[in-house]
């Protein structure tokens, strides 16, 4: 778990604590203990074990959480995943923080398993987006990961991505390219956004480590991949769904990016039951 994934798990207890969980320390006594289950009231893939165990450790080390499934498991609705027992007030004032990111994550990794199925039997590799909730990045890629996608660039500091602003800006895609190169510090790796033929062919001269096919029709896709011919990395992106991502992956792309795996995701239901006394 790193730093990082704990200080928003902080934040995120600050925000719904605040000056104190007034309901539970006037209704629980301090000696309470209780257990519960974790449930799953609808199928999906789990993610987010980790991130649960450390909103619940934060508040009480003497909490314990088990899991009855790994991170990736698939699981029906009803399914018995996981229990905690410990300290009630601990357990109680952290339920709702931890299922927020328990139900998120899964979410995202559910959606992301689908379109890694949906490109099964190709060689493309499904990526995510800068698409995610600010603060939740890092939890949201991780939730990608866990589905079976890999991570695009983490931000806008660890690749190039020269996108149709850059480019306009610019004069064009060659010109937009040098002044990247020109720079001594810029030693990342380059991908340029094209959404016609025409700026492919530029782009193919040019030596760069991807080329991305924007907003692309699934027939120019294919033309584009014959183009290439394996010259440069491709990736797609732009309107990708479930009911078209097997097309594009069929094409012969190396990547298909999407938004969709972040950026609208339903949260997987999940809940906590406590047993009675």
């Amino acid at each position: 778990m790193t730093d990082e994934i704990i200080d928003i798990v902080k934040r995120a207890l600050a925000e719904d604590i605040g000056t104190g969980d007034i309901t539970t320390d006037l209704t629980v006594p301090k000696e309470a203990e209780l257990t519960g289950r974790f449930i799953a009231k609808s199928a999906g893939v789990v993610a987010g074990w980790d991130v649960v165990k450390a909103t619940f450790r934060l508040l009480d080390t003497k909490v314990n959480v088990f899991q009855s499934v790994s991170d990736g498991a698939d699981v029906k609705a009803g399914d018995s995943i996981g229990t905690i027992t410990g300290p009630g007030r601990a357990i109680l004032t952290g339920e709702r923080v931890a299922l927020n990111f328990f139900q998120r994550m899964s979410g995202i990794a559910t959606v992301t398993r689908q379109f890694v199925e949906a490109a099964a039997g190709t060689r493309t590799m499904i990526l995510d987006t800068r698409k995610t909730v600010p603060g939740l990045r890092s939890l949201d890629k991780m939730a990608v990961r866990i589905g079976g996608g890999s991570n695009h660039r983490a931000g806008l500091y660890d690749m190039v991505l020269i996108k149709d602003n850059h480019i306009a800006q610019a004069g064009g895609i060659t010109e937009a390219v040098r002044r990247v190169r020109s720079n001594a510090t810029a030693s990342l790796k380059i991908e340029v956004e094209v959404r016609t033929l025409e700026e492919l062919e530029e782009a193919l001269g040019l030596g760069l480590d991807r080329i991305l096919l924007d907003n692309m029709e699934t027939y120019m896709i294919r033309r584009a991949v014959k183009l290439v011919a394996g010259r440069v990395p491709l990736e797609a992106s732009g309107n990708m769904n479930l009911r078209r991502v097997a097309a594009v992956a069929a094409s012969g792309v190396d990547f298909i990016s999407v938004g969709a795996l972040t950026h609208s995701v339903c949260a997987m239901d999940i809940s906590l039951m406590i047993d009675k006394k």
